[in-house]
This record gives C-alpha cells, sequence and structure tokens, in this order.
C-alpha cells in the first residue's frame, strides 16, 4: 500500500513538473507556446496519416468515410517491473473541420526493459462515438490485436482493428503496422490547455 501511495505521488510530482506549473512563463508567453503547440500537433498527425497510408493504402477511404478520426504519437517505456506510456495527439471531425487537441497515458507493472515508439489512428464510426471519446475520454480496457502483416514487407491487409463499438484503430511502429497492438489500460483525455481559444 505505501508503495503504491509513494508511485502515485511520485507520478504526480513529474507531471506537475512538466506541466509548466511552475514556469514563471507570462499569459503571453504561454498563449505562444501552445499556438506552436497546436502547430506541431497538426504536423505530427499529418505526418502519421502519411505513414498510415503508407503501410496500409485502404485506410485512406476508411478515414474519408469516418464520422471523425485521432491520431497519437506515444512513447513507451519498460524498466524492469515499471511499464508507462505517454503521448499527445488530436482529434478531428471530418463533418465540421474541428481540431480538439488531446493527450494518452497509461502506466502497469511487468518485467521487462525497452523503449518503443509508435503512432495511432483511431476512426470513429458516428457522432455519438466521436463526441464520447473527445468530450468524455476513453480508457481502454481490451486488448487489440492488429492484423499479421504479410511476406517481409511490412504492408497488411485490412489491419485496423476494432477496440470498442464504433472505434477502430491502426498501431504504427517504425517497422510498420504494429502486430499485438495493445491498448489495454489506456486513457486518452481532452488537454483543457490547448483548448482554449
Amino acid at each position: 500500500m505505501i508503495k503504491n501511495v509513494k508511485l502515485i505521488l511520485s507520478l504526480t510530482l513529474v507531471v506537475v513538473l512538466f506541466s509548466g506549473f511552475w514556469s514563471g512563463k507570462s499569459k503571453k508567453e504561454i498563449k505562444e507556446d501552445n499556438r506552436l503547440e497546436r502547430v506541431e500537433r497538426i504536423k505530427t498527425n499529418n505526418e502519421t496519416l502519411e505513414l498510415l497510408y503508407k503501410y496500409a493504402p485502404e485506410a485512406k477511404a476508411m478515414l474519408l468515410r469516418s464520422y471523425g478520426y485521432a491520431t497519437f504519437s506515444n512513447i513507451g517505456v519498460n524498466l524492469v517491473v515499471l511499464s508507462a506510456e505517454g503521448g499527445k495527439g488530436m482529434a478531428h471531425s471530418n463533418r465540421t473541420g474541428i481540431n480538439t487537441y488531446m493527450n494518452m497515458g497509461s502506466g502497469g507493472l511487468g518485467l521487462g526493459l525497452g523503449v518503443k515508439d509508435f503512432r495511432a489512428v483511431f476512426l470513429f464510426e458516428n457522432k455519438k462515438v466521436y463526441d464520447k471519446f473527445v468530450n468524455s475520454g476513453w480508457e481502454a480496457n481490451a486488448q487489440a490485436d492488429v492484423a499479421a502483416k504479410y511476406e517481409s514487407s511490412g504492408g497488411s491487409l485490412n489491419a485496423a482493428e476494432t477496440v470498442a463499438s464504433g472505434i477502430r484503430l491502426y498501431k504504427i511502429t517504425q517497422n510498420g503496422l504494429a502486430l499485438q497492438a495493445t491498448v489495454q489500460g489506456t486513457k486518452y483525455w481532452k488537454d483543457k490547455e490547448l483548448n482554449k481559444n
């Protein structure tokens, strides 16, 4: 119990330190930082979609038919018994053209060492699931196993996997579409600061 409390306090401290809470910046500087961060997220979103279309060309038509989509750039770290993922991204409504800036994170226990860098693309079937994801956040409680690659080219048949009703997921690594695209225990939420006008 005490170890869990220490872990929670440590993670909270890291979040506060990196959130800019004690940055000492003026409102004007913070506003400019937020503007630059939004520009960076749009750029990363475009790069992620280019990667998706490279490895899964059929995804472009699926994305255009969707009510909206969300892209996330994530980094995962596994240090002996503690694993954590953190990332940022944005959701985009194909119907309204509005972008919503979002964050993601997860943590867990498990043996291993390593760092993984990956991108995730969610496709939303309708307004209801899109709005719920964006406005209420989402927590993935299941594992999505993306379809296996064929041959050694990194190509894939339809590799999008349904991870919840009305939500499909593509997960891309440096080597192409990810196998065993686990999203279990991951939370997604709106970035309040970046979504201010």
